[in-house]
């Protein structure tokens, strides 16, 4: 780190201790354009091995060279964070990412949904992927680049398909049904009406031990599903699917809280930089034009957006809750909510029009409409994205005696049917680490139903 940034860093985190920001300590490292590209790409700064990786930073290294795409910042929470600035950025853009990071930092540390998380992953998640990635590069030495890679092709095709309702921790399903010895000999509640007339006596209950069906209720969790119950998978298998799981529920609170996220540490960082009063005007004025690239709700080429900035939007909001309701209201809702809370909640009319938010259709002839300003119509299309990890709703329903796996997509909830062609190439991927027939019961993008299978050899 240079000296003139190691000297910032210090005296924003006094100005941010002292406006109230609570955050665990946050490791600041400088690191070249090329490291920051591939943290950004594997979403860790160590992480598991995979062909996909590079097909995404291929794409990001063409953003960047067409101008469209420039990472300032990166940060993983825990204890301690981890935060690394680009070494070729300007003092003025990395004074603004400290002070950005250190708004991250405390909406993490604070918020519920983050610390619920934390308490399962644990704090030090950065470390932990990188003892993973080094078991699975273990698995590769011993069993053969192609063999690992079929597994992990399957995993991180399901890697959003996890139950984040549930534990990350999870035992298996209980091997029996409740029985009647669990059930109360009497219920009091029957008990007063089971003389009166047209009451029948209650019918004997089977002492009979039956195995509990697999699954008991329908599964959404398809990565836990698969390590713990997939017939044929080496434990070292297994692990990978647990692996990939692991790490989704790391990542879930960085999705679920994107809009929140980033409009906190925006709104924080413009703070601290207008009470920095120890940077020079040049710094301060220069690092005050790139917040306003930041907060920016278009291109600068363009009169108006088809998707909505993230950091624009949320430091919008957070404005709008502190002018009218305090710090103090503002500290409470980053506590308890997550984006489909804030938006739902906080994202009134007079702000949307104000922001010029509005819901368009786009028509098979290219023709772009205005289809709704309604606000809870603007309100959802915000947050449709959002829904179920951004990926359509997915369960097991039935694991038959032959070993079939039957999945359900339910597209009722789920609002979207699903593209043929990719699901088909995942229920393949699927097929391999299962090693008997998958079967998905599914609608395409036209509502019409379809039954795909995958089975052995095509």
């Amino acid at each position: 780190m240079s000296a003139t940034v190691a000297e910032c860093a210090p005296r924003l985190e006094a100005l941010a201790r002292k406006l109230g920001l609570d955050y665990h300590p946050v490791d600041f490292e400088l690191v070249p354009t090329t490291f920051m590209m591939e943290v950004a790409v594997y979403g860790l700064p160590v992480r598991m091995p995979h062909w996909s990786f590079g097909v995404r930073y291929i794409h990001q290294l063409i953003r960047r060279s067409m101008g469209h795409s420039r990472i300032f910042e990166v940060m993983f929470p825990g204890d301690p964070c981890h935060a690394y600035l680009v070494s070729t950025n300007t003092l003025a853009e990395n004074t603004l990412v400290i002070a950005h990071v250190l708004g991250h930092a405390d909406f993490a540390k604070n918020n519920q949904l983050f610390a619920r998380f934390e308490q399962m992953a644990g704090t030090h998640i950065v470390e932990h992927a990188a003892a993973q990635a080094h078991r699975i590069e273990e698995a590769v030495t011993e069993f053969g680049q192609q063999r690992v890679e079929a597994v992990l092709d399957a995993a991180l095709a399901l890697e959003p398909h996890v139950d984040t309702n549930t534990e990350l921790h999870r035992p298996p399903y209980p091997a029996r049904p409740q029985t009647a010895d669990a059930i109360p000999a009497v219920d009091p509640f029957r008990e007063r009406y089971k003389g009166l007339p047209g009451e029948k006596a209650a019918p004997e209950t089977s002492k009979e031990h039956r195995p509990a069906p697999v699954p008991p209720n329908p599964e959404y969790d398809l990565l836990w599903f698969i390590a713990h119950y997939a017939p044929e998978l080496q434990d070292w298998e297994r692990d990978v699917f647990l692996a990939v799981r692991e790490e989704s529920f790391y990542f879930y609170p960085v999705f679920a809280c994107q809009i929140m996220n980033e409009g906190w540490a925006t709104y924080w960082h413009a703070r601290l930089l207008r009470e920095a009063d120890f940077l020079p005007e040049n710094v301060y004025l220069d690092a005050i034009k790139a917040h306003s690239d930041v907060v920016r709700p278009f291109a600068a080429e363009q009169q108006t957006a088809l998707a909505v900035n993230p950091y624009h939007l949320g430091f919008s909001m957070w404005e709008n809750i502190v002018e009218q309701q305090g710090i103090e209201k503002a500290r409470q809702i980053r506590r308890d909510e997550d984006d489909f809370g804030f938006i739902r909640n906080y994202l009134d009319r007079e702000l949307a029009e104000k922001l010029g938010l509005f819901v368009f259709e786009a028509r098979e002839d290219g023709e772009i409409r205005v289809a709704a300003r309604d606000i809870d119509a603007v309100r959802e299309a915000i947050l449709a994205p959002r829904f179920n990890y951004g990926v359509p709703r997915i369960c097991v329903s039935e694991l038959r005696h032959d070993g079939t796996l039957v999945l359900i997509h339910d597209h009722q909830s789920d609002g979207r049917g699903l593209d043929l062609e990719r699901a088909t190439r995942v229920l393949e991927y699927v097929q391999r680490v299962w090693r008997r027939p998958v079967i998905l019961h599914t609608t395409d993008t036209h509502g019409a139903a379809h039954e795909l299978t995958a089975r052995k050899n095509g």
